[in-house]
């Protein structure tokens, strides 16, 4: 399978951004490369991100549809070829994947894989390699050299920490430089590749369904475990491109996932009943709870008590009362003429001022100590 076309792409990318920092900018060939490759990781995850969010789109929708996988998974539970057949039909109708958490990863596979072959060709003895370099992926032979010459800490960017002697003959590399950096540089993207899986694990929740907690728990030990393997032969420039991505996927994923929150249960955004629940009833206006509006009912509830306003109705409906509570009263004393025991009398209410014999109330006491003692 030929795959100039991938290796043609990466080094373009790669050239335009050296073209900035070490043509315009006029900067050392060591940061001008890493630089170039820190940027072609931009590059890519900026092209990524639509695919990023239809991940985290995908997992919410996984998480959604956990009680009805359940549901299938206990009514099929003796016909798994039933139970696959509904599985999918789920998938499909709540556009849900599964393999969706890999899709990043597997679409940064070429671009890592064009990386890689390109910064292995960095070597300044082989005629072979410089040909590849500047007859097929458009390289010049001084941005060659400079790329031969580019160094981190003393380590070319092409040398790997399983370096040969020899290779590092051909680079000019010491064995202790390169070991030292590309040693802390392996370390670093293991567990930076850890804490991202970590983190979007945290994040979404261990899944309930076998094949996406399998594919959590391989991303999340398998990935950094075949790294620490397969980093001491990675040329230093793309353990520095991986290990730039992994910072930049943990800032991706803290900014993604703060404006898409977990669901939670109960939230009338996923929770039908809740939502039917807190609907207004009909004929009630609506009330805005984030704005602190409650009904009335709401506040009667709260409260206890009714509405301490004695508005026009309130007082309508007391008329209406007193009226049929008077027209009952009449009814049954016509009904028991007969009787002999009279209605009781209301007891009048004496006028304030009222003579000698009437009790003064605590109120009138008051009013003639504040007027020294006169009325």
């Amino acid at each position: 399978m030929n795959l100039n076309w991938i290796y043609t792409g990466i080094s373009w990318i790669l050239l335009r951004w050296h073209d900035l920092w070490g043509g315009l900018l006029h900067m050392p060939s060591g940061p001008a490369w890493v630089l170039s490759i820190v940027f072609l990781v931009l590059t890519v995850r900026v092209v990524l991100f639509p695919v990023f969010v239809r991940q985290i789109k995908s997992q919410r929708a996984m998480q959604a549809i956990q009680p009805q996988m359940k549901e299938l998974r206990e009514k099929h539970k003796n016909d798994q070829q039933k139970l696959q057949a509904e599985m999918m039909d789920l998938y499909k109708r709540e556009k849900a994947n599964p393999l969706m958490g890999c899709l990043p990863i597997f679409l940064q596979i070429p671009v890592f894989i064009g990386l890689f072959h390109v910064l292995r060709l960095i070597n300044p003895n082989s005629d072979t390699a410089f040909k590849a370099m500047t007859t097929e992926y458009g390289w010049t032979a001084d941005q060659f050299n400079s790329a031969s010459e580019a160094r981190i800490f003393g380590a070319p960017i092409a040398a790997a920490f399983r370096s040969t002697t020899e290779q590092l003959t051909q680079l000019d590399a010491s064995r202790v430089a390169v070991t030292l950096v590309a040693g802390i540089l392996i370390i670093t993207m293991v567990a930076t590749t850890y804490i991202t899986q970590r983190q979007m694990i945290s994040r979404n929740g261990v899944a309930a369904d076998p094949t996406q907690a399998m594919v959590q728990k391989l991303m999340l030990y398998g990935i950094p475990a075949s790294l620490l393997v397969s980093g001491a032969i990675f040329p230093i420039g793309v353990v520095v491109y991986w290990v730039t991505q992994n910072f930049f996927s943990m800032g991706q994923q803290f900014w993604v996932l703060s404006k898409m929150p977990i669901p939670k249960p109960g939230d009338p955004k996923v929770d039908p009943e809740k939502a039917a629940a807190m609907a207004p009833k009909p004929g009630v206006k609506p009330v805005n709870p984030k704005k602190g509006g409650r009904t009335t009912a709401t506040r009667q509830q709260s409260s206890g008590s009714s509405v301490k306003f004695d508005t026009a109705q309130a007082r309508a409906e007391r008329a209406s009362a007193a009226e049929k509570a008077a027209k009952a009263a009449e009814g049954s004393t016509s009904d028991g003429g007969d009787s002999d025991t009279p209605a009781p009398a209301r007891k009048p209410t004496p006028a304030r001022g009222s003579g000698s014999g009437g009790a003064r109330r605590p109120q009138d006491n008051r009013n003639r100590k504040r007027k020294g003692g006169r009325r």
